[in-house]
């Protein structure tokens, strides 16, 4: 679930709140009561962990070392040009 950050336009008082995207924004102060706005917030960076995101899961595999395009289709490695 994201998490919003609220704001108190009264008091000031600065808030977070998970909550699911179809949920109705938060209109009331916990500490006062007061009408909240929800504030636009820097979001989460994207984490890479691991030995190699490209490398592991989105790269092309090389061609075949027979140099034939149609390798891949069972070819024994033909002239195909």
């Amino acid at each position: 679930m994201p998490t919003y950050g609220y704001e108190c336009t009264h008091c000031g008082h600065a808030f977070d709140a998970f909550q699911k995207i179809s949920d109705e924004a938060l209109d009331k102060c916990p500490k006062c009561k007061s009408k909240v706005r929800r504030v636009i917030g820097g979001g989460t960076g994207i984490i890479f962990k691991g030995s190699g995101f490209y490398a592991t899961d989105y790269k092309k595999p090389s061609p075949s070392s027979s140099g034939c395009p149609k390798a891949n289709q069972g070819c024994p490695g033909c002239n195909h040009g």
